[in-house]
């Protein structure tokens, strides 16, 4: 059953004087339960569609729908989780901050808010810092408390916008795990926004491919988390890659065995103008 639609979306902002275009008519439907990954290189308006999904941004062209109603405004049936470290407020505890988003947002009492924070800090293996501050902790660890977070305040959609992007590979991969753990728990609906091949087939059951900017749909590919190879011998990675840029080589080699991380897209120098927002 659909819940998300964005359809026809054309996303521009404006950079100094220049009126920049992120993407072009960008058309997909998430499915309840979906594990929805955007790939693409780095300018490619993957984390501008992002907002737009989460309510920060119009589009200039076509619309977005959440479970049939427009997107028009931020809402607390679409929660984002960021790459940045610092999403968490340094005033106040662990739990103290999956408390407050339940309690001002009018989610849940206090009580039954500190109940549901004890219950996700559980599940990201928390518990033992829920009276830590942040900054006492490591960067992983900041992340879980973000997913617990939004995971308390059950969206109907979680949004995340390269959230291990700025962890080393060892604790990244372990964040991947986790996350996969949490969502056979309670197949909560997922779209996630990544320029790691490698990650998007780890944490996707499909995969949204856009082009280099302005961001135009190429192709959508299905994966069971694992970079197998179809009849033909080819890997899922060196396919997505070829898709994507017709088998030249952008950065890493998608091949590359010994890559924790998984190649990472760049579109080169001329992607600097044209940065995610």
């Amino acid at each position: 059953m659909t819940l998300l639609t964005v359809d026809g979306v054309t996303l521009q902002y404006r950079s100094g004087p220049r009126l920049v275009t992120a993407t072009e008519r960008v058309s997909f439907s998430v499915e309840r339960s979906d594990r929805f990954v955007i790939l693409g290189p780095s300018g490619c308006g993957k984390s501008t569609l992002l907002k737009a999904v989460a309510g920060f941004l119009r589009p200039t062209e076509g619309r977005i729908l959440l479970d049939g109603t427009a997107v028009t405004a931020p809402g607390p049936d679409r929660i984002v989780v960021f790459q940045e470290f610092d999403q968490l407020l340094p005033w106040k505890t662990v739990e103290q901050n999956v408390v407050f988003a339940l309690t001002a947002t009018g989610k849940l009492p206090r009580r039954d808010a500190h109940r549901r924070a004890m219950h996700v800090l559980e599940k990201v293996k928390l518990t033992d810092f829920a009276n830590s501050f942040p900054h006492t902790l490591s960067g992983g660890m900041k992340q879980r408390v973000a997913i617990a977070r939004a995971m308390a305040m059950e969206p109907q959609i979680l949004l995340m916008d390269e959230p291990f992007a700025a962890l080393d590979a060892m604790t990244r991969g372990g964040m991947q795990e986790e996350l996969l753990q949490l969502w056979d728990d309670t197949r909560f609906t997922v779209l996630f926004v990544t320029h790691s091949i490698a990650e998007a087939i780890r944490v996707g059951t499909r995969i949204l491919l856009l082009s280099p900017h302005p961001g135009r749909v190429k192709a959508e590919v299905a994966s069971n988390g694992g970079d197998e190879m179809d009849a033909g011998g080819r890997l899922l990675s060196a396919r997505i890659h070829d898709l994507l840029f017709g088998g030249t080589t952008w950065g890493p080699s998608p091949d590359r065995p010994d890559s924790s991380v998984g190649p990472v897209l760049s579109d080169g120098p001329a992607a600097k103008d044209h940065r995610d927002a």
